[in-house]
């Protein structure tokens, strides 16, 4: 059974995570109607008192532009600061992942975004390894990833994971760890939930943000790392062939972090990945605040 933090942030305050519950007749249970993030908090190995966040302010950006997109406002001020009293209040000791979600708490039947209750929570939960990093099995989805043109795709919008869902069921129940899902134009967007790199002769590449891809934070993250070691970065559109001939492939997100595809349906992978070895080591190092020209992107949250 999964285990979660002892509290939760509920209805503008800390509350024990027992006591967080919604109606069944919750808007955003029926309607898919909320947004969600995901972040990633870890004690400062040099401070045992203090927590870290990789990008709060980003991710904190991110929900309050997907609460917008929802009709409803949410500041990155009233996001970050009930994140800090939830990690006072809990006081993790290992690393966590946290869940923020703005939803319609109205229990009105109508399909709507206007003229509707809204509502902020928070939980979070102890998370090591999201996925193998020995590398995972892909299989290249029977599923398509939605057009921006009918959800809002730059917002982690929660009915959009019904395909993220099915996805990533197909692919375990025939063999494989995650899904691959090409766009409606038939080109690579994304995993089930983390976005895609691969490395061609030296060329680091991601399919851009035209492709019905979720504008990810990690993704960002390697993007701009990659250019400050002199590595060439393409986004562009990329073909389901074009991932067997590439020298490596890899998945980034806030819970998968940095981790490589070894098997694409029936092709084995390259298993070496000095490119991605590279990014990963330094992406590491700057979560655990022990890299100091990457030092405003971790928060550091005092316990006490």
């Amino acid at each position: 059974m999964q285990q979660f933090l002892p509290y939760a942030w509920f209805q503008g305050q800390c509350v024990p995570f027992e006591e967080a519950r919604i109606s069944i007749a919750t808007h955003a249970l029926h309607y898919g109607t909320g947004a969600f993030g995901g972040m990633r908090a870890i004690p400062d190995p040099q401070n045992e008192d203090t927590v870290l966040l990789f990008r709060a302010d980003r991710h904190a950006r991110r929900l309050s532009q997907s609460a917008r997109l929802l009709l409803t406002e949410l500041t990155e001020e009233t996001i970050l600061g009930a994140i800090t009293a939830l990690l006072k209040a809990n006081k993790p000791t290992q690393p966590i992942y946290l869940r923020p979600f703005v939803y319609t708490s109205d229990l009105g039947i109508a399909p709507r975004l206007h003229n509707i209750e809204t509502d902020f929570l928070i939980y979070a939960l102890p998370l090591g390894d999201y996925l193998s990093p020995e590398g995972v099995s892909c299989r290249i989805s029977s599923w398509t990833r939605q057009e921006d043109r009918s959800l809002p795709l730059r917002g982690k919008i929660s009915g959009a994971y019904i395909t993220s869902s099915l996805a990533k069921t197909e692919a375990v129940q025939s063999g494989f760890d995650e899904a691959l899902l090409l766009n409606s134009r038939g080109k690579i967007s994304e995993a089930s939930g983390m976005n895609l790199f691969l490395v061609r002769d030296g060329q680091l590449i991601t399919p851009g943000v035209d492709q019905d891809i979720l504008e990810g934070i990690t993704r960002a993250s390697v993007i701009e790392l990659a250019k400050t070691m002199d590595i060439p970065v393409v986004e562009r559109p990329v073909d389901k062939t074009e991932l067997m001939i590439a020298d490596e492939v890899f998945l980034t997100g806030t819970a998968a972090k940095i981790t490589p595809i070894r098997q694409i349906e029936t092709t084995t992978l390259n298993s070496e990945r000095p490119v991605m070895k590279a990014l990963k080591e330094r992406l590491v190092a700057i979560t655990q605040g022990l890299d100091p020209a990457f030092e405003h992107w971790v928060s550091r949250i005092s316990l006490s």
